[in-house]
C-alpha cells in the first residue's frame, strides 16, 4: 500500500512538472499534449485498479487503448 501512496505522489509531482515545463517553453494547445495526457491517465487507471482490486481485461483493454492513443498523437508533438 506505501508502494502504491508513493507512486501516486510521484504521479502527481511529475504531473505539476510537465505542467511547468510545458508553461516554460511557450507550448500552448491541447493537442501537443494528448501523448501525456494519455500516459498520465493510464498511469492513474492502474494505480487506482490496483487499490480496488479489479486489475483484468478491462484495465489491460484500457491501458493498451491508451498506449495507442499516446502513440497517434507523438504527431503532434513539437520539435525542436
Amino acid at each position: 500500500m506505501l508502494v502504491s501512496i508513493l507512486l501516486t505522489i510521484f504521479l502527481f509531482i511529475t504531473l505539476l512538472i510537465t505542467l511547468w515545463r510545458r508553461k516554460k517553453a511557450g507550448v500552448t494547445g491541447l493537442k501537443s499534449g494528448l501523448t501525456a495526457i494519455c500516459l498520465f491517465l493510464m498511469a492513474s487507471i492502474n494505480i487506482v485498479a490496483y487499490w480496488l482490486g479489479l486489475l483484468g481485461l478491462t484495465s489491460w483493454m484500457i491501458t493498451g487503448a491508451l498506449i495507442l492513443l499516446g502513440v497517434y498523437f507523438t504527431k503532434y508533438l513539437i520539435s525542436n
